[in-house]
């Protein structure tokens, strides 16, 4: 009876039907040589990943979706580093004014700084046909240019890393297939974002280097062009930060009550506030009208200057008038501080995990340090360390905001 029974049964569970639902062997593991040992699969560890990568005809085998996502939100974390360098070294350069020493743009070939005196005397002898140096620098001496030189060869070549931070990992990822389709469309928008900020970098030194026979004042570059290579810069920032921190930090199941809702909306418009007196700083930097007005809380002995309509059209005064922009900076820096102020107490009547209280203290602290740093910088005529620190504080205030931000988002369902 059993030599009838088992050869009946054991051709039975060769079947391919019963084979499914039998338990699943583990996948013979390449370890270098032709011994073909298997390892047991631990409880929770499939091969589902391996067989797709094999059914697909590729050699390579995809890292898993959540792995992934954690190495692009490490990159992208610090592409936004990169960035926050690049807005910084950017501030120091128009800081000291050095940004129209370099007087052409060329992609590789300003890559290689001068190395001779002839060089240096003939990247001088360029510099010097140019309205900054016929006007405010005629009297500057070689060694004084190659400092001015050098501060913008330090930020075109840090903006050419940036590029390279973004586009070759981009193009890395893409091929290894670790981007999903939603992602991949962020990341190619990053990467034009950071093209565009290259050209459009030169387009504002451009304005700087043009001739001017009606206009005595100092050489500068526009303010309108500095803006906006700066708001792309902080777009670029803030678009990288945004999508790394969604990556890598995981979301909070909060119950959605109406306080959550307020304090959610309260969140996205003091990040708005933020951002849009981080940007109409580069007014002010761009008609150096921190130097204006250097009292606080009043300019000068009152509260509201007469000259803050000068200009005609009125509308021109907001961008134009030295005293309107220094006056807009700091109303809109006082609504931010308030903005914050209020968030954070809004915070405390909810409770938030830890993480997203930690955001709501540091933001509030650093509003506070942001507003002692820019009182600060004005009262002592903007000296350049300070400014430097008031400028790199906008940033960071910025990414905190953005980090409570990601703290409160909504969870999909």
């Amino acid at each position: 009876m059993q030599r009838l029974l088992f050869p009946r049964l054991k051709g039975l569970m060769g079947s391919p039907c019963l084979r499914l639902l039998g338990p699943r062997a583990a996948p013979r593991t390449q370890c270098g040589c032709s011994c073909g040992i298997r390892h047991l699969l631990r409880p929770g560890q499939y091969s589902t990943i391996s067989e797709v990568a094999l059914q697909s005809g590729r050699g390579t085998v995809s890292l898993p979706s959540k792995a992934a996502e954690r190495v692009v939100g490490r990159w992208l974390l610090v592409c936004s580093g990169t960035v926050a360098g690049a807005v910084i070294l950017g501030g120091m350069t128009r800081l000291t004014e050095s940004g129209l020493s370099m007087v052409d743009w060329n992609l590789i070939k300003e890559m290689k700084p001068p190395t001779h005196q002839e060089e240096w005397e003939a990247e001088f002898q360029k510099y010097q046909q140019f309205p900054e140096f016929k006007i405010l620098n005629h009297d500057m001496t070689l060694a004084e240019f190659k400092f001015i030189w050098y501060m913008e060869y330090s930020h075109r070549m840090w903006g050419r890393l940036v590029g390279l931070t973004y586009i070759l990992p981009a193009a890395y990822f893409w091929r290894k297939g670790w981007l999903s389709r939603g992602m991949k469309g962020r990341v190619l928008a990053l990467c034009g974002l950071v093209c565009f900020q290259g050209l459009l970098g030169w387009y504002m030194v451009k304005s700087g280097l043009e001739e001017k026979p009606d206009s005595h004042d100092i050489p500068r570059v526009s303010q309108y062009r500095l803006a906006a290579h700066l708001g792309s810069a902080l777009v670029l920032y803030c678009a990288s930060l945004w999508t790394s921190l969604s990556l890598l930090l995981p979301q909070h199941k909060l119950p959605e009550t109406r306080q959550l809702l307020w304090l959610r909306r309260c969140a996205h418009g003091t990040a708005g506030l933020v951002f849009l007196t981080a940007l109409s700083g580069a007014f002010v930097a761009g008609l150096d009208a921190g130097l204006v007005y250097n009292s606080f809380p009043k300019m000068g002995e009152s509260w509201i200057p007469e000259d803050l309509f000068t200009f005609s059209p009125i509308l021109r005064n907001v961008f134009e008038n030295p005293t309107m922009v220094q006056f807009d900076h700091r109303i809109l820096g006082i609504t931010s501080v308030t903005a914050v102020t209020v968030l954070y107490f809004l915070s405390r009547r909810i409770p938030l995990p830890r993480r997203t209280k930690m955001a709501a203290v540091t933001l509030l602290a650093l509003a506070y340090t942001q507003v002692g740093l820019g009182i600060s910088t004005l009262l002592m005529y903007v000296p350049t360390p300070l400014a430097a620190t008031h400028q790199s504080g906008s940033l960071a205030l910025l990414s905190v905001a953005l980090w409570l931000m990601n703290e409160l988002r909504r969870v999909p369902k």
